[in-house]
């Protein structure tokens, strides 16, 4: 009789990588541990690397980093795709020792005569290591800001493929480790990208209920908007969602994201005024027969005011100081998505 072998998969991403790239990776490890379970005697659960700091939380004087992940999504729904947990209760209920970290890095040497090919080897770091042996078997590291947290072995590994490329890794040359991080797994490529596999990976990832309803009750109160009248209402368990394209009919407005910040300034010349801005939505506007516009934006204020001289139906969501403390920009920014989705 095979005894399981329970190991704990973990992984970080880039530290200047956004919000949207930092979900998307998280895609392809779910779908990376959904096939180490089905393939083999071992039972590996996925371990949630937590959230910030990230460059769009502007807020200082909030909380930015060792976020976990139910502020901003709901982890039963992850768990009915592949099991997972916070690190937080990661170190709680083992150590704050993990086992082995594997630094993704890419070939020194690039792509052999100009050919992609999928590889993958042991190297040395190319870059200066972020990681520092601190005693004989232990080595320090950023570990998402947990000083506590010590490895007990550290390789370079240069890969170049999907992220199938890394199960011989796990399975064979560190077959003895319990707790296994792969940093940097932005450099592992998508193996499901668009089957059935990526979406309901994709669809076990719904936004936390504390910030739906905030956004419901927005929704309500501004835009004249709920699920029974819009056709938008879900169960708790995607899997059990089964509808029809253009099944939704969406709220009696219309959404727009506006960013006027960095993007403003990095793309000044492509970038339209706030009057050719409106000039191009007021068509959409007329063409849904709708007055009310959500905006989500970055905009200051007086240059929001100036939009709604133009648009006089245009409405934002702005959060209250306790709900920006208790979920911070982040949530604030799913607040916005949600909204969005519910447009017509």
């Amino acid at each position: 009789m095979l005894m399981t072998f329970f190991r704990f998969l973990l992984y970080g991403v880039n530290r200047g990588e956004g919000f949207n790239l930092s979900r998307d990776v998280y895609l392809r490890i779910a779908n990376l541990v959904k096939i180490l379970i089905k393939d083999g005697h071992e039972d590996w659960t996925l371990v949630l690397p937590p959230w910030g700091p990230l460059y769009h939380w502007k807020s200082q004087d909030l909380k930015r980093s060792q976020i976990p992940w139910s502020v901003f999504f709901e982890i039963q729904s992850l768990n009915l795709y592949v099991p997972v947990m916070e690190f937080e209760d990661f170190i709680a209920e083992n150590s704050p020792i993990i086992d082995e970290v594997l630094y993704l890095q890419r070939y020194s040497e690039g792509w052999n005569h100009g050919k992609f090919e999928e590889k993958i080897d042991e190297r040395e770091c190319i870059d200066a290591p972020m990681y520092k042996r601190v005693k004989k078997d232990l080595y320090n590291g950023w570990f998402w800001g947990f000083e506590e947290v010590r490895a007990i072995g550290f390789r370079c590994i240069s890969a170049q493929g999907f992220v199938g490329v890394i199960i011989p890794v796990l399975q064979s040359n560190y077959s003895s480790a319990r707790s296994v991080l792969l940093d940097r797994a932005e450099t592992l490529l998508h193996s499901r990208y668009g089957d059935e596999e990526y979406w309901k990976a994709r669809r076990s990832m719904q936004f936390a209920k504390h910030l739906r309803q905030i956004g419901d009750e927005f929704r309500h109160q501004y835009l004249d908007s709920d699920d029974q009248k819009d056709k938008t209402s879900m169960l708790d368990d995607w899997r059990k969602v089964q509808t029809k394209h253009g099944q939704a009919v969406g709220g009696p407005y219309v959404a727009v994201h506006l960013r006027r910040q960095d993007f403003l300034y990095g793309h000044k010349v492509d970038v339209p005024s706030l009057n050719r801005t409106a000039e191009q939505i007021q068509p959409i506007l007329d063409k849904y027969k709708v007055k009310k516009l959500f905006v989500a934006t970055d905009a200051p204020v007086e240059e929001f005011e100036e939009l709604k001289f133009y648009l006089p139906g245009a409405v934002r969501y702005v959060p209250s100081d306790d709900v920006l403390a208790k979920y911070g920009d982040g949530g604030v920014a799913i607040i916005d998505q949600w909204i969005c989705a519910h447009a017509k």
